[in-house]
């Protein structure tokens, strides 16, 4: 069993920044990790990925604002979000890539508003 432990949300006016924090309990430096986040009414989305040796991927909405980064020393996966925008706002997760179902933690809150 792995507990991953989001933070860093917070309200943050359009085109404003954030860095998510997700902390594991356990290392993960062989796995590809992800930032997933779920919006009022729909279903959680995948939103960045980073694989072992660091290479990313993102979902259109977010390329070129988003970076998702790891530091396997620190057990610790970050999200830099730049250029903030109202439908970025979303209970965000982070967890394994493919997600396993029993490690979603409480996920952190972005609420993007003027």
């Amino acid at each position: 069993q792995v507990q991953l432990v989001e933070s860093g949300g917070g309200l943050v006016q359009p085109g404003g920044s954030l860095r998510l924090s997700c902390v594991a309990s356990r290392s993960f430096w062989f796995a590809t990790m992800g930032w997933y986040r779920q919006a009022p009414g729909k279903e959680r989305e995948l939103v960045a990925t980073v694989t072992s040796i660091g290479s990313t991927n993102y979902t259109d909405a977010v390329k070129g604002r988003f970076t998702i980064s790891r530091d396997n020393a620190k057990i610790t996966l970050y999200l830099q979000m730049n250029s903030l925008k109202p439908e970025d706002t979303a209970a965000y997760y982070c967890n394994y890539h493919p997600p396993v179902k029993n490690y979603w933690g409480q996920g952190t809150q972005v609420t993007v508003s003027s």
